[in-house]
């Protein structure tokens, strides 16, 4: 029971990967506030213990602040974050507009920042000590084609992470990101029918498979727990050596 004692907060809860690690984090001990855009998507966590489920924007500063306010309320104030939930883009360079750019940036990075910073207040007057894991992408790291608006979101999340985790050790706060490759989401089975475009992304990785949502899920709760307190600023890969080769 690696998070005993962890309250988690954690955002895009809906789908893959975030749907996966709310229920690990649950396994592992934590009692769990989500975030989920789709209401829809709750019944995925019907009769689950140890869970509370919000719905709406993850730009919404007001439920931002409910979520923080109740949980204080609840003597479960949240300890841990999970920044989970993001949108891709996939389209020319060229042809990306204001409008493109700004659903991206506001959803992967701008909401990030925003939470943080309100997390941060709470965390520092009441003295915890916060555990916070951004999701980033491989696709921050390595040029994609047709995907700079995305690549350039989870690039500024990296940059965020290492000096928010710098700037916030003092108090007993710690941030790091995961990175995760070609993941099994929500996307994956339709990405699955371009069948050129999937047989190169298995060329292009060592194990030559795609990664389970479980995998990632994994590596986040282990960032969670006190095991990993000595680790801070990083942003680990988990992408079966795609960026090594």
């Amino acid at each position: 029971m690696i998070l005993k004692n962890k309250n988690i907060f954690i955002t895009g809860a809906g789908k893959g990967i975030g749907e996966r690690t709310v229920k690990d984090m649950i396994n592992a001990g934590a009692y769990v506030y989500t975030l989920i855009k789709d209401k829809r998507d709750n019944i995925k966590f019907k009769n689950q213990n140890n869970l509370k489920i919000y719905n709406g924007n993850v730009l919404n500063l007001k439920l931002i602040n409910r979520i923080i306010s109740d949980s204080r309320k609840n003597k479960r104030p949240i300890n841990g974050i999970v920044n989970n939930a993001g949108v891709r883009l996939r389209k020319e360079f060229i042809k990306i507009n204001n409008k493109d750019l700004r659903k991206v940036l506001d959803v992967n990075f701008f909401s990030i920042f925003y939470i943080l910073q309100n997390f941060s207040k709470f965390w520092i007057k009441y003295r915890i000590q916060g555990t916070v894991v951004n999701l980033s992408s491989i696709v921050g790291k390595s040029g994609f084609k047709e995907l700079s608006a995305y690549a350039a979101s989870k690039g500024a999340v990296t940059s965020l992470t290492k000096s928010f985790a710098t700037e916030m050790a003092r108090y007993g706060i710690r941030a790091n990101c995961v990175s995760p490759g070609f993941t099994k989401t929500s996307f994956y089975t339709k990405f699955k029918k371009n069948k050129k475009l999937y047989n190169w992304t298995l060329s292009r990785i060592p194990t030559r498979r795609w990664g389970e949502p479980k995998e990632v899920s994994n590596l986040i709760c282990f960032l969670l727990s006190n095991n990993s307190n000595y680790i801070n600023g990083e942003d680990i890969s988990i992408d079966g050596g795609w960026l090594s080769s």
